[in-house]
């Protein structure tokens, strides 16, 4: 690579071969922080290759893998020329209740609680005890569970790289570890969290930190703007560039939004509020997808079709069975302009809760969302939805998310580093 290091990235390769020649076994993870602009990817790949390390070849052993905690941020290393893939479906094998497993539990209940009037004094304290556990055992049946995958391609590689590891959680983070593999982990401390706990490998001190803003980077307004949200230091309304403003949300409409790029809020009943207006602003009255140009976000992982949770998905030729309340179905082309193969089927409750939101419709038809695509209108996504991925123009709706300071800091922080060349913060 022909590139011109600064003395700490230098002093960052240096350090990354010292430990993996000489120290990986006594370490298993080498954290490798930096803040936007600090080029950390850079500095990892010259790193590889100074190492003599290739990325792992399927079937082969040996060599490099690469992973992130997102789909849409493995999508996006791979676009770039990193083949990777996510955490999960690198180290877990995905284990669901069967339908007859689900329906043998619910009789069991059933038959206990039929019975529990007839029963004495010790009898009754067991049975109670056992509709306890099956009563827990119901309320989380419906949600897969994560199996340590022991033919995991992890156990031939070399070394382990996860990029975007700030949403990484204590459980996960152990679950890597027990592969006893070598792990570089590239992490921003400024980016959010886990949506619970806290970040497995960002709580810890770095062996390196970047702070010093690469030259390629340094003119970039939308990485000054991130530096002050970093700090806590307030923002000034007005232009800080051709392409970066800072304005009051009242000064600009849903129709104005639809031209700024990619929009992005905190909370989930602001994702939906702008998502409707948005919406409707862009002239489509419908509730649900109609097939004539929406825009459509999936939610869930589909690997068995090739969907990636955060991918943007065009719909044609949609078709609304009247008899059917939970599903529609459609022809579905990813944003790479790749056509999915038949006619697919998706569940409607993300838009039924843009029309009137009810807290308990995923748990409720958890059965039915089986087996469907999980989807919701993408005008605007919330931070965390936006983690790992980057857009060349986005839009902040800055609706006070952040139950502190520092929640606060790293919302704004993760939101502004989303944009590549144009950014509108709207406060």
């Amino acid at each position: 690579m022909n590139i011109t290091l600064s003395q700490a990235q230098g002093r960052a390769i240096t350090a990354i071969r010292n430990w993996y020649e000489t120290r990986r076994r006594d370490q298993q993870i080498f954290r490798l922080f930096g803040y936007a602009g600090t080029g950390k990817t850079t500095i990892t790949a010259m790193a590889i290759e100074a190492l003599g390390l290739v990325p792992m070849i399927p079937g082969a052993p040996g060599g490099v893998l690469f992973g992130a905690f997102t789909g849409k941020a493995a999508l996006v290393m791979t676009r770039k020329g990193t083949p990777a893939q996510t955490i999960h479906s690198l180290i877990y094998r995905v284990s669901e209740a069967t339908p007859e497993e689900i329906a043998r539990a619910n009789e069991d209940l059933a038959a206990l609680r039929r019975d529990l009037p007839r029963m004495g004094p010790a009898e009754r304290d067991f049975a109670m005890t056992r509709i306890a556990q099956l009563e827990m055992r119901l309320e989380d049946i419906h949600q897969p569970k994560f199996l340590l995958n022991e033919q995991s391609i992890l156990r031939d590689a070399d070394l382990l790289v996860l990029d975007e590891v700030s949403m990484v959680g204590e459980d996960l983070g152990r679950d890597l570890l027990a592969f006893g593999k070598p792990i570089l982990v590239l992490g921003d401390p400024g980016q959010l969290p886990p949506v619970k706990g806290t970040g497995f490998f960002t709580e810890a001190a770095p062996d390196v930190m970047l702070t010093e803003v690469h030259r390629q980077a340094r003119d970039s307004a939308i990485l000054r703007l991130a530096t002050l949200a970093r700090k806590g230091a307030p923002i000034p309304m007005g232009a800080h560039d051709d392409h970066v403003w800072k304005m009051p949300r009242q000064d600009v409409g849903p129709e104005q939004m639809l031209r700024g790029g990619q929009v992005i809020c905190g909370t989930n009943a602001t994702r939906r509020w702008l998502n409707t207006a948005m919406k409707r602003a862009a002239g489509f009255e419908a509730d649900y997808p109609t097939g004539s140009g929406e825009k459509i976000i999936c939610l869930k992982n589909r690997h068995d079709l090739g969907l990636i949770n955060g991918m943007f998905l065009t719909l044609s030729d949609v078709r609304h069975d009247p008899d059917d309340a939970f599903a529609f179905s459609a022809m579905v082309e990813t944003e790479d302009g790749e056509s999915i193969a038949g006619r697919q089927r998706f569940w409607r409750g993300e838009y039924a809760d843009h029309i009137a939101y009810d807290p308990e419709r995923a748990r409720r038809e958890w059965q039915i969302r089986r087996g469907l695509i999980e989807s919701s209108w993408g005008y605007a996504i919330t931070c965390h939805k936006a983690q790992g991925s980057q857009w060349e123009n986005v839009v902040v709706f800055d609706d006070g998310f952040g139950r502190s300071a520092t929640d606060r800091n790293r919302w704004l922080y993760t939101a502004i580093t989303r944009a590549e060349r144009g950014l509108v913060i709207l406060a």
